[in-house]
């Protein structure tokens, strides 16, 4: 009986681990992502603020005044703003000022009084604003209303070091930051608390995945409560209150939708030669001729007859294989497969250049046997 149950235990364990390795074997599913991480809000963003100022303090690192000369004339703008009146014809020789933009963002619901960080780039010829203070510089919209004012020291980060005369410099020191460095002075009005009504806006849109967020939505809160208007936008009843409102999007965020699989697309970096593809992208029959280089894609019939007297039928199956050649007489042969991954690393393997690959996926597209959108940066 002891045997027994040893050797029936044994016999459960095998199951087990079998049908753990069927698990691993068998696709994995979409994986399921919060409604915050596909869609956004309609009417809650950021906004961008520009405005131009100066950095003093610079070590001799500043704009070279004889080919700035903007930088004269802000200078010179400041100081009769604060009550000091050059004499005609002064030449000002500005070594430790730079004239800069400063750039920063917005972000939805703030209010006066709360901070920004900020980003300080040089506009001229200034070698580092590295130890420089940025004076208070007006921050205005699009619309050309001044939304908030910086001021501070910039940060720039780098690394330097100097050896037998050699110096050598790790970092861009024409840019620098200033944490906090900017106020807000004016919020800007949204429209989110109007009406019972709210719009959420796929990041990418797919009327799959619309379709599903919609499903998710009425299944969490009810029929009704969504609605698809197109591919991107979805209408999604809400409470009226501020409170309820803002507890409501809340848990809308929280729900777990599983996005549509999304269009074939390639990307290809013209500069570096980088391949990078969202899915398993397959090609069809072609021929490719690029210099001395040539890519063959076919199938052939493969029949396979059954033994003598077994009863069995004969079967005609497709074969295909990707043929790619360079002169003189390097041939690569990839049998059962038309994936383009493989394409792309046989190329690169016979040592094809970025033009060459950018070339033969263009030619690819353009005759059909590239199902994909060919993308390139």
């Amino acid at each position: 009986m002891k045997t027994a149950l040893t050797s029936s235990s044994i016999i459960k364990k095998s199951l087990q681990m079998l049908a753990c390795s069927a698990c691993l074997l068998m696709p994995l599913a979409s994986q399921a992502e919060r409604l915050k991480d596909l869609t956004s809000v309609q009417g809650v963003r950021q906004n961008q603020l520009i405005g131009y100022g100066l950095v003093v303090g610079l070590d001799g690192s500043g704009d070279q005044t004889t080919q700035t000369p903007f930088t004269v004339q802000s200078v010179i703008s400041m100081m009769q703003q604060m009550g000091i009146n050059l004499p005609q014809g002064t030449n000002l020789q500005l070594k430790n000022v730079a004239a800069v933009m400063v750039t920063s963002s917005l972000p939805a619901f703030a209010q006066p009084g709360q901070t920004l960080d900020i980003t300080v780039s040089s506009m001229g010829n200034a070698k580092s604003l590295r130890g420089g203070t940025l004076l208070m510089t007006p921050l205005k919209g699009a619309d050309g209303q001044i939304y908030g004012m910086a001021q501070g020291n910039v940060v720039v980060g780098g690394a330097g070091a100097a050896a037998n005369g050699s110096k050598a410099q790790i970092n861009h020191l024409s840019v620098g930051r200033i944490s906090a460095g900017a106020t807000v002075e004016r919020a800007v009005a949204t429209t989110l608390g109007q009406g019972d009504v709210i719009f959420l806006e796929l990041k990418e849109s797919d009327f799959s995945t619309a379709s599903r967020v919609v499903d998710a939505v009425n299944a969490r809160f009810g029929p009704q409560t969504a609605a698809a208007q197109d591919g991107r936008v979805i209408r999604v009843r809400a409470p009226a209150s501020n409170d309820e409102r803002v507890s409501f999007l809340g848990a809308l965020e929280s729900i777990n939708v599983t996005p549509a699989q999304v269009s074939a697309k390639v990307i290809m970096n013209a500069r570096t030669g980088s391949v990078v593809m969202n899915q398993a992208v397959t090609l069809d029959a072609c021929a490719v001729s690029h210099g001395n280089l040539s890519v063959t894609i076919n199938t052939q019939p493969v029949i396979s007859q059954p033994a003598p007297f077994s009863g069995g039928q004969t079967v005609v199956a497709q074969q295909s294989q990707i043929e790619i050649s360079k002169e003189p007489g390097k041939v690569i042969l990839l049998k059962n497969s038309t994936s383009l991954a493989d394409v792309v690393k046989a190329l690169n393997s016979i040592g094809a250049t970025p033009q060459d690959l950018l070339a033969i996926l263009q030619a690819m597209k353009a005759s059909g046997s590239l199902r994909a959108e060919l993308e390139i940066i």
